[in-house]
């Protein structure tokens, strides 16, 4: 006898909570069933998936082998499951959908309505993580799809949305302000960039252009979002350095601050909605893609001030 698909995704809840109380809590079960489930499995296997401790619950190593392949057995049934509801309803049900937190607030205001129209039984939730987290995230099957750059999802299937540049923002009385036009390396020597925490995409973005421009991101700041950046180099802490969406989008608006864009290769990016090879939902996210194209194109085009 082998294991039942209920008692893998007991296995694995125990695995991602730490403890058997936690996995019964997030699967909705005593806890005494549960570990009934998990000694009746175990018993099947010949080994023990778990150490049990005060510290909670570790995995043995043949128990780490186990669950991984019980990874893998949960998300293939998701997809089955998936499949068949795609082909009788369409996108529907619950997507999980991660983003780039420089990029869902600006974004997915300016698509959600189309979505909804176009897919009123979808139900898309939201997380915002840094680009490490979505792969890992998408990766073991956390997530069904994100928007992020595609060069931190090797090996996954993506729909280009949208390509966009890095802008500076200082204040009027800062030499940087005296023209409108884009600025070239050159004439950021020795500046304090602002820019988000280790982790994100443009952390290592804007640490790339300080170190060619011969500037530096300052020891004691670490932006915690892009508006605090906004705000700190109003307040003469440094050049902050912003993704185009976002100045298009928001911080266009602030007559405290001038924006300029850099004028380098190394200031861009690509943006994509990405998904795991094989997807049942393929079709789906490329007609999802399609509607997040026109709404970040819209957003990106120039206004007049």
């Amino acid at each position: 006898m082998r294991p039942t698909f209920r008692q893998l995704e007991y296995l694995v809840a125990i695995d991602e909570t730490g403890r058997f109380s936690s996995a019964a809590h997030s699967m909705h079960v005593s806890q005494p069933s549960l570990s009934a489930q998990v000694a009746e499995a175990e018993s099947h296997l010949g080994f023990k998936v778990f150490e049990r401790g005060r510290n909670g619950a570790i995995a043995t190593p043949l128990g780490r082998e186990l669950l991984t392949r019980a990874r893998e057995v949960l998300q293939s049934m998701s997809d089955i499951k998936r499949l068949a509801q795609y082909g009788r309803d369409g996108l529907v049900g619950q997507v999980r959908l991660g983003v780039l937190p420089t990029i869902g607030p600006y974004l997915l205001p300016r698509c959600t309505a189309r979505l909804h129209a176009r897919y009123p039984q979808l139900r898309l939730s939201i997380r915002e993580e840094s680009s490490v987290v979505l792969n890992q995230a998408l990766s073991d099957g956390r997530m069904d799809v994100v928007i992020s750059a595609p060069e931190d999802h090797p090996g996954c299937t993506s729909a280009a949305l949208f390509h966009e540049r890095l802008w500076i923002a200082v204040p009027p009385d800062d030499p940087l302000a005296q023209t409108r036009g884009p600025v070239g390396l050159a004439e950021l020597s020795g500046r304090a960039f602002l820019t988000l925490a280790l982790g994100h995409r443009l952390n290592r973005l804007v640490a790339d252009l300080a170190e060619r421009s011969g500037g530096h991101l300052p020891a004691d700041y670490e932006g915690t979002s892009l508006d605090a950046i906004r705000h700190m180099a109003a307040l003469g802490a440094g050049v902050a350095v912003l993704p185009e969406l976002y100045v298009r989008c928001e911080a266009e608006r602030d007559d405290s601050l001038i924006f300029r864009r850099i004028d380098d290769p190394g200031a861009e990016r690509d943006i994509a909605l990405i998904w795991r090879p094989g997807s049942p939902l393929s079709t789906g996210f490329n007609a999802v893609a399609d509607i997040m194209r026109e709404a970040a194109h819209a957003a990106l085009a120039p206004r007049t001030r």
